[in-house]
This record gives structure tokens, C-alpha cells and sequence, in this order.
């Protein structure tokens, strides 16, 4: 076997990295991921779009086992903005050896090209274990595999409003909407794993208080032992 090609995996705390990472761990030999890369937006100090607390997203890295590489960047984030910050990431991956970044990515091709287009210019590979798969399998698979998620934010132009908070189960799927991926990949709605692979001890939560912000509603996920301030 050749020498393992090292890491970063692109760490949303939600469902569809999650997995990604899980199936790169148990099917990948050839690399080794070394750390989750993840945009936290500072006004908020939390996971951009997901509204994760970053104090959540500390602690499932813990929970993964991995360092975390957050990426601060401000709200709103010019386009020029996001890339300087990401292009120093690259820069900091580049100089630990790091040559390759992973993406819980499923079917959007424009998405693909922008991220692979921007790696191979700073001479990285982009990999995508999930790439191409049924998405309602796909979730399907998630939810045997053990995984536990939370929805942390919805588009209610997509979503009805109480689907915030909810839990990714049989019963989540079987509610959902015609038209809606299963997977959410369209944007419908955002996760934050708190049990499963590849956590190796579950992060305990529960819901807090559900809120509209910016077009979109989320719901606060809060740490088992904390209440809502």
C-alpha cells in the first residue's frame, strides 16, 4: 500500500459531513484525514448557516476525535472575503502536508466544479465519498448507521416551521414535503450531528428556543445541561 495521502475534511457539524467522514474512515486507507475545516461566522459565534453554537461545534470535534480549524468570517461575507479567509486555510492545510480536502457534497455539479476549480489552483484534490448516491438511501443509511441529528435550521419557503428542532428519523423522512430531498442538498434544511459515526461518545443536547432570522428559522441547540440565556 502506497503512503497516505493527509487530509481535511470540510466539517459543516451537520449530517452529510458527518457521514462522509465516517465512510472515509472506514473505507479509505489511502488517506488520512487530520483535521475538520469549518466557517464560523464570528458575530454570532456560531456554524455559518447552520447556527450551531461554536461551544456544540468544539464539542463534537472533541467527541470526533479530530483538531477543528475554525474559519472566521464576518455577517454578511463578501464572496472576496470567504475566499481570502478559505485561501489562508489552504495555506495553513498546505504547510502541514495537507494536499487534500474531503466533501460531504451529493449532486450539486456547480458546487462540485467551484470547490474542485479552487483547490486544483492552489494544487489540492478534492474527494467526495457520498458523491452520486440516492439521497433518500442515502438518509436512510445515515439513521441505521446510528447517526443522531438535529434540525438546526429550515427554509420555511421550503419547510413547514415546526420541522425546525426536529429529529433526522423514519419518522422525519416519511413527514417530509413532495419535492423536498431527503437529504436536504437543495438547502431545505440544515443538521447538527450529535451521536453515531463518527462521533466515538454522543454530544448531549436539547432544543431550545425556535427563532427567524435573515429568512430562515432555526432552532438553538443547546448543550444537555445548559438552558436557554
Amino acid at each position: 500500500m502506497g503512503e497516505r495521502r493527509k487530509a481535511w475534511m470540510s466539517w459543516s457539524s451537520g449530517k452529510d459531513s458527518a457521514f462522509a467522514l465516517a465512510t472515509v474512515l472506514a473505507s479509505r486507507d489511502d488517506l488520512d484525514v487530520v483535521a475538520l475545516l469549518t466557517t464560523v461566522t464570528e458575530a454570532y459565534d456560531r456554524v455559518s448557516m447552520h447556527g450551531v453554537r461554536r461551544a456544540l461545534l468544539r464539542a463534537q470535534a472533541a467527541a470526533v476525535g479530530l483538531p477543528l480549524v475554525e474559519v472566521l468570517i464576518p455577517a454578511p461575507c463578501p464572496n472576496d472575503v470567504y475566499e481570502a479567509q478559505m485561501s489562508a486555510a489552504l495555506a495553513r492545510a498546505a504547510a502541514d502536508g495537507v494536499r487534500t480536502m474531503i466533501f460531504g457534497d451529493l449532486f450539486l455539479e456547480d458546487i462540485r466544479a467551484y470547490r474542485v476549480e479552487k483547490l486544483a489552483a492552489a494544487g489540492f484534490e478534492a474527494v467526495f465519498p457520498l458523491w452520486g448516491r440516492d439521497t433518500r438511501e442515502l438518509a436512510g443509511a445515515m439513521i441505521a448507521s446510528g447517526l443522531r441529528a438535529v434540525l438546526t435550521c429550515i427554509d420555511p419557503r421550503k419547510l413547514p416551521r415546526d420541522f425546525a428542532g426536529r429529529t433526522v428519523d423514519a419518522a422525519f423522512l416519511a413527514d417530509l414535503p413532495a419535492g423536498v430531498d431527503p437529504c436536504g442538498e437543495n438547502g431545505e434544511f440544515h443538521t447538527f450531528v450529535h451521536a453515531g459515526p463518527p462521533l466515538g461518545a454522543p454530544v448531549p443536547v436539547h432544543v431550545g428556543e425556535i427563532v427567524d432570522r435573515d429568512g430562515f428559522v432555526f432552532a438553538d441547540v443547546l448543550p444537555a445541561t445548559q438552558e436557554h440565556r
